[in-house]
């Protein structure tokens, strides 16, 4: 599967801002109005690590600038002032922009090794902040908005006593109902029908209460999903299915990218999934940086003239861009070589 890296990657690097002078990554993105918006995730220090969220925008798809010099959304405006929010994803239903994102009451440090995931300690914070061990676990929430500018809490997609990221609204209604992928780490077990973390989908009729989540996919290929699979980006329908790019984590904690389709009416149903992941750590952006190696994890994308623009986080220090032919990548699914 031939997918193209943007000659000018990473598109979007830290700077400029104290609140994102160490990292930008992992980010939403949509195009309204024929312009490409863009949700940074980004963070002024590693230690503690408080992460907040930016807007940009582009004509183009590659060359962004800030909408705003200050944060859209912050963990002290969702009422966590020690706390970090991260990993946003977009879709917009109807007149209304949703936001998911991923909420930890109390950020940690981390100690880059650049051997694999980092160390990390536990700050100590005022005000009973950290006491709680639920102050460590991350949640996950939607947030709404009219204008990708001002944001309100909408509601939690999670329960608040398991870590649980990687939740992902479908961009419309099924059957009349909303429905949302999860990734809950602790569902793991006989019991859950699965050894490792794992993908599972559940259905709203008023993005409030949430149906029981099913579990939908887990890790089948072992080279490169040892660890874990999780969503990456929004669905995207096609006329063969919903395209769905996910993540696989390996035993040395190196992050690639596979696809799968699910039935339009029924997305419970996998139609086709890859066997080998479509893209993994290539270029040094991808090998190298503040954080973790080896890290290429997809969080955005959205279709213009039949091509996919798929963004990315790369070693959680910048966001890269790469594109692909939107019906080449689902045939690639659907007839995969052997």
């Amino acid at each position: 599967m031939k997918i193209t890296r943007h000659p000018e990657n990473p598109i979007v690097v830290p700077g400029l801002f104290e609140w994102r002078k160490v990292t930008v990554f992992n980010p939403a993105v949509i195009i309204d109005n024929d312009k490409f918006y863009m949700i940074e995730r980004t963070a002024g220090s590693l230690t503690p690590c408080k992460n907040f969220l930016g807007l940009l925008e582009s004509e183009d798809g590659v060359h962004f600038t800030h909408v705003k010099d200050e944060p859209i959304l912050t963990p002290d405006e969702l009422g966590f002032p020690y706390g970090s929010v991260q990993d946003p994803r977009i879709v917009k239903i109807d007149d209304t922009f949703y936001l998911n994102y991923a909420l930890r009451p109390c950020a940690m440090s981390y100690y880059p090794t650049g051997a694999g995931v980092p160390e990390r300690s536990i700050p100590e914070y005022p005000d009973g902040w950290g006491e709680d061990p639920g102050h460590w676990l991350t949640r996950s929430s939607i947030a709404t908005s009219k204008d990708l500018i001002h944001w309100q809490y909408l509601c939690d997609t999670t329960e608040l006593d398991i870590n649980d990221r990687d939740n992902i609204l479908f961009p419309e209604k099924i059957n009349g109902r909303y429905a949302l992928l999860r990734r809950p780490e602790e569902y793991i077990g006989d019991e859950y029908g699965t050894e490792k973390a794992a993908m599972w989908i559940t259905y709203s009729d008023d993005l409030i209460h949430w149906d029981k989540p099913k579990l939908l996919a887990k890790a089948e290929n072992e080279s490169w999903e040892f660890k874990k699979i999780g969503g990456s980006t929004p669905p995207v329908r096609t006329d063969k299915g919903w395209l769905v790019l996910y993540h696989g984590v390996d035993e040395n904690t190196v992050y690639r990218v596979g696809a799968m389709l699910l039935d339009l009416d029924n997305p419970e149903i996998i139609i086709a999934r890859t066997r080998n992941f479509i893209m993994e750590p290539e270029t040094y952006y991808e090998k190298f940086g503040y954080q973790i190696p080896n890290v290429v994890f997809p969080t955005g994308n959205v279709v213009k003239d039949g091509l996919l623009y798929i963004y990315y986080g790369v070693t959680d220090t910048a966001i890269a861009l790469a594109t692909v032919p939107l019906d080449e990548l689902v045939e690639y699914i659907l007839n995969e070589p052997q």
